[in-house]
């Protein structure tokens, strides 16, 4: 059995594997790692190419497009390993990147899962927007980062180093034991993309289990490869999901007052959409708000299921308030302000 596995979820990216599977392959050749690449049903050359190009990477074939979080499920349970990391395919590590979270992971077996430090592919004195420095969410739902408030990012100049609890880890580059992904039921399926890893870490944390960034390892990340930022169908899988990921995993005292005050936050931002001129994305916050009630009925086994299992209702990395009005009317745009 593999110590690490480093599974890439791969969907017509044949230029992203071209570009950054050569820097997994040469920095990930520690003992007992192993590099898989899942063909998430491409349609592209991406087969053929990694086969001919890197033979020594272990290649899962997929019939379909799952999506990224039923594409990990069905990749994960073909794999055997103590830990897996899940790793974009736009995404360039460093040299010996792995060392810090197997270290870290070896010796705290109480921590479920971690992160690395996310810096900016493009920008690389900058964190990048989807992880950063560690996640975490306000008492509605909204996520924000270590490094990342709503649309503001900071620039890295060490200044969160350090090893912390988060709430979330970034499906980025998710390093997970994969006994503990499996009891908790792993990414949920019905997500297809956007807010799946959030809802796994709310299910670990809440069940006792502890989630921490390692800035010790480093990662570049392009972002927003298989959907560009505020697409319809984004801005779509972001709201729906994010509101089905509360109903999942809120207890039963918060449920219809954060419910009521997303109802209201919801429609403002679609609001806010069309004053922009873009209806496009408004009609798909109305089109996520009406998925939502449609399919909340089936989702109430799985809420019923973490609300038995909770052992910890109050998560002290889920933010008391409100993100929202921290950013937009006191002003707060980093991390290190908002804890002061």
């Amino acid at each position: 059995m593999d110590k690490v596995a480093v599974v890439i979820l791969n969907w017509n990216g044949e230029e992203m594997l071209g570009r950054f599977l050569p820097s997994v392959v040469e920095h990930s050749r520690e003992e007992g790692v192993t590099v898989y690449v899942v063909d998430n049903g491409s349609t592209d050359r991406s087969v053929a190419f990694i086969e001919n190009e890197f033979p020594e990477v272990k290649l899962i074939r997929l019939n379909r497009n799952y999506g990224f979080a039923e594409g990990y499920n069905q990749a994960l349970a073909r794999v055997e390993a103590t830990y897996a990391v899940l790793l974009n395919s736009d995404v360039e590590v460093t040299r010996e990147w792995l060392t810090p979270m197997i270290s870290y992971m070896d010796n705290h077996p109480e921590v479920a899962a971690c992160q690395p430090k996310i810096l900016d592919q493009n920008y690389k004195e900058y964190f990048e927007y989807a992880g950063a420095c560690g996640g975490f969410i306000d008492r509605y739902g909204y996520p924000f980062c270590r490094g990342r408030i709503l649309g503001s990012v900071e620039k890295d100049i060490h200044q969160y180093d350090t090893v912390i609890p988060v709430f979330w880890a970034t499906g980025a580059s998710l390093f997970i034991r994969l006994d503990e992904y499996k009891e908790v039921g792993g990414l949920d399926g019905s997500f297809f993309a956007h807010m799946e890893e959030i809802d796994l870490c709310w299910r670990l944390k809440s069940r006792g289990k502890e989630i921490v960034v390692i800035p010790q390892s480093e990662v570049y990340h392009v972002g927003g490869g298989t959907l560009k930022k505020e697409t319809p169908r984004k801005t779509f899988l972001n709201f729906r999901n994010n509101l089905i990921m509360l109903y999942k995993n809120l207890p039963e005292q918060e449920l219809r007052r954060v419910l009521f005050i997303r109802m209201i936050a919801d429609y403002l931002a679609a609001f806010v959409f069309f004053l922009q001129g873009n209806g496009q994305n408004a009609r798909a916050v109305y089109k996520a708000r009406r998925e939502f009630r449609k399919k909340r009925a089936d989702y109430q086994k799985l809420r019923e299921e973490n609300l038995d299992r909770m052992r910890k209702p109050e998560i002290a990395e889920r933010w008391k308030q409100s993100i929202l009005v921290a950013y937009y009317l006191r002003g707060i745009k980093k991390y290190s302000e908002l804890i002061q």
